[in-house]
């Protein structure tokens, strides 16, 4: 009963959350690439949401009405798997949502017909592999076929380096440039000079620059930061010279 129990769970926890994160990948709010990796992103966390609550309240709810269909109905098991549909509207009918309760009796139902489909494979002494191999399979090729379907991802560029490192706030590169290129001015009596620079140190890895040097004909100095960026990260990669004394 355990390992029924515990098939019927994973199987149906993993039906419902690539269905759902087929209806999230496809809304046109994400990015229009890597469809399949948004796939498998996305059914993991419904996975951890809709597993939690098929092992607890589920099985919990499967056990009790299978006990009472041992007692009263042994042999309709169409009952058994209206009676998990039934219960498993609750959750919307708490939280007053109609798609929630719609979701959640399609998944008890799936759960019900799952578990029985196993049982009878048990009581036949066939394997049940399938319950297992399937499922990974499907996930794959969802995978596969998203992957597949997404337009090629552009190219990660110098100009696009700049604008990922200097996109945050709160820092002192906010003075630079936010383009490549140079800022000269005067402020409070020291002539300034901002450059923003980049390097490419690999395949679509940069340095990215920021320069600055300040001279009042009595003082003078210079002082630089880097950063080392990459598609989504960027890291500090060096810091020299003094801060300049009118900051």
């Amino acid at each position: 009963m355990i390992l029924r129990k515990f098939l019927a769970t994973l199987v149906s926890a993993l039906i419902c959350s690539l269905i759902l994160a087929i209806f999230q990948t496809l809304d046109g709010n994400d990015p229009l690439y890597n469809y399949g990796n948004q796939l498998m992103s996305w059914s993991a966390i419904y996975f951890i949401y809709i597993g939690a609550i098929i092992l607890i309240y589920g099985n919990i709810v499967s056990s009790a009405a299978e006990y009472v269909q041992k007692k009263l109905f042994a042999d309709k098991d169409w009952l058994y798997i209206l009676i998990l549909g039934m219960f498993g509207v609750a959750n919307g009918l708490v939280f007053n949502e109609i798609l929630m309760a719609v979701s959640g009796m399609a998944a008890a139902v799936i759960y019900g017909v799952i578990e029985i489909w196993i049982a009878r494979r048990m009581r036949s002494e066939r394997s049940i592999k399938m319950f297992v191999i399937v499922p990974a399979a499907v996930y794959l090729f969802a995978w596969g076929i998203g992957q597949a379907l997404s337009p090629p991802v552009p190219p990660f560029t110098k100009e696009d380096a700049v604008e990922f490192a200097v996109s945050g706030e709160g820092t002192s590169i906010d003075y630079f440039p936010e383009e490549i290129g140079v800022w000269e001015g005067n402020i409070n009596g020291y002539k300034v000079k901002r450059e923003t620079l980049v390097k490419e140190t690999g395949r679509e890895t940069y340095v990215i620059i920021f320069k600055e040097k300040w001279d009042s004909g009595i003082e003078k100095g210079q002082y630089s930061l880097s950063y080392k960026v990459k598609r989504g990260s960027s890291t500090i990669n060096g810091q020299t010279g003094d801060t300049p004394p009118y900051y």
